[in-house]
């Protein structure tokens, strides 16, 4: 009987965190791209970061998933440390909500409720463009099917004779109000949390411990502290592979929680007196959801004065990587999976997407420098590597941003986001061919350098031209790809591209006359030609960048 009711306790925590789950996820869905705007618009001064955060958590639902997005903005560049600092406070009294709907369910019998909701979200699901919607209503009937039932079985629990012996005398060895009983309680709190990844799952079975007087309301307490803690955890993991400032948000996430801990500890009695005091006035369960929003207000209203101070001390405890700069083989927006939503993980993709272009721009700039500048044989073969180096990192830099589209793409998209992640797999397999003609234009290059082949000074003037002209169609692409407010036209890349193009069909007539006449041999006009070519090539790719970037936006 005991075996069956614990399964029983998992089996109803379980359905909790997948109604949470479908729940935030909807509610991102919902509202992705405001999420985003809010983020980096609404973090001008600490105090409206905090109310960002607020909003952003009541919105989907999630402090981890506020937090994730908050430290990915930080990773990605768009908002400073000291914002994401402010947005995460604002995280830590916005998922107090979560603890008060918990309340609400275990309050109130949401029976009646919770199979209409069902039935409706059904329909809506059958309904496309309702689907979200219906997932929504999915997730929160998922959350008071789980609470009721959690409910229920917590009091099986407590009433079985042989499960609440052994756990009474258990509890009974930490009864006393003493340092160490209650670092054993914040520990449970803080691994328990750890091990499910959700603070609202274990939220929910501390009240349930409480309601049904297996934990005091003082041991409830204290396990709510540590499951502050326990959430942050999360973040600090996923930002192990980020940048420095994104583990430096991620720090700053634990150490807020940590210094509000440790502050309740000192101050632990009087909490403790004053909690106890209301114990048979009000029940457990909001005494418990009480305790959490105050002790978040109070935390975030203590250290928001200190914001630069904290962002002093984690930037003293998480240095930059020695060669973090010069790392430029690895993802730097993707490289962690910072986002759990896939709607809000296209943003990342576009980031990363935006840095490929611009390492494919800068092994373009090394292609003139080969041909022209390089005095002796170590600078040609140093350059010479460096470019084929890059053509590796353009390789990877595909098949990565490829393989994390289609892991987004296989979540529970809208059509609108399935289209962008189609034109944004363009643009990946597009700027990948810009690295390949590149390398192309290295090998022609270091085959001419090898045989000792010539160009005269009329090909070397048409060749730079040729090349100022790719430089202009790949920094116009650029503009494109940075642009978020639709200032940049498309259409000037189109003129570039028309440029390029009359030029090679210019200069492959006068190639043939002029090897006709004898101006340079055949292996010279051939090898100038290739360059010449490849160069065309290269601005039908970035034009092909472009035109999938502009459609891509048409879907927003």
């Amino acid at each position: 009987m005991t075996l069956f009711v614990f399964l029983k306790l998992c089996g109803c925590l379980a359905l909790l965190m997948y109604g949470m789950k479908v729940m935030s996820d909807a509610l991102q869905k919902m509202a992705g791209s405001q999420l985003r705007h809010v983020l980096g618009t609404m973090t001008t001064n600490r105090f409206t970061g905090v109310l960002t955060g607020i909003f952003v958590t009541a919105a989907v639902q999630s402090s981890t998933a506020t937090t994730l997005m908050t430290v990915s903005f930080v990773n990605a560049g768009l908002i400073t440390l000291g914002q994401s600092i402010s947005v995460i406070m604002g995280a830590h009294i916005g998922t107090t909500i979560t603890a008060w709907i918990m309340a609400l369910g275990f309050s109130l019998n949401m029976a009646f409720f919770v199979y209409p909701a069902f039935l409706l979200g059904i329909l809506l699901i059958y309904m496309r463009k309702r689907r979200i919607v219906g997932d929504l209503l999915f997730g929160i009937a998922f959350i008071f099917l789980g609470l009721g039932t959690l409910k229920e079985t917590g009091f099986d629990f407590a009433n079985d004779p042989n499960a609440n012996a052994a756990i009474s005398s258990f509890i009974q060895l930490f009864n006393d109000i003493t340092l160490w009983h209650a670092l054993f309680f914040l520990f449970m709190g803080t691994v328990l949390t750890l091990f499910v990844q959700s603070s609202a799952a274990i939220m929910a079975l501390t009240m349930i411990l409480c309601a049904t007087g297996i934990l005091r309301i003082d041991q409830g307490i204290l396990v709510v502290l540590g499951e502050n803690i326990g959430t942050t955890i999360t973040a600090n993991i996923v930002a192990l592979k980020a940048n420095t400032q994104a583990r430096r948000a991620a720090f700053a996430h634990l150490s807020i929680n940590v210094i509000g801990v440790v502050l309740a500890l000192i101050f632990l009695r009087p909490i403790v007196s004053l909690v106890s005091s209301y114990v048979g006035v009000y029940s457990d369960v909001c005494i418990l959801a009480t305790f959490h929003t105050a002790f978040n207000v109070a935390n975030t209203l203590l250290l928001i004065g200190f914001v630069p101070y904290i962002e002093r001390f984690v930037c003293r405890v998480i240095k930059p990587k020695v060669s973090e700069e010069d790392e430029e083989s690895r993802l730097k927006f993707i490289s962690g999976g910072l986002l759990s939503t896939a709607e809000l993980s296209i943003l990342q993709a576009q980031k990363e997407i935006s840095l490929f272009s611009v390492r494919t721009n800068r092994m373009f700039g090394f292609i003139p420098t080969l041909l022209f500048e390089t005095k002796n044989d170590e600078d040609f073969s140093k350059l010479y590597a460096r470019i084929e180096k890059y053509e590796g990192i353009s390789d990877n830099m595909e098949l990565e941003i490829a393989n994390y589209l289609n892991k987004v793409s296989e979540g529970h998209l809208g059509p609108e986001s399935k289209t962008k992640i189609r034109y944004m797999l363009r643009e990946v397999g597009e700027l990948e061919s810009i690295g390949d003609s590149c390398f192309h234009m290295a090998r022609t290059i270091n085959q001419k350098y090898t045989k000792n082949e010539h160009f005269t000074d009329e090909q070397k003037v048409h060749i730079r031209h040729m090349f100022e002209l790719s430089q202009q169609a790949l920094d116009q692409m650029q503009k494109v790809l940075d642009d978020d407010k639709g200032l940049v036209d498309p259409n000037e890349s189109l003129n570039i591209e028309n440029e390029i193009n009359n030029y090679r069909t210019q200069l492959r007539e006068a190639n043939v006359n002029d090897i006709n006449e004898h101006r340079y041999n055949y292996q010279a006009g051939v090898q100038y030609m290739d360059l010449i070519c490849e160069c065309e090539k290269l601005g039908d790719y970035a034009i092909n960048v472009v035109e999938a970037h502009a459609h891509k936006k048409l879907t927003v």
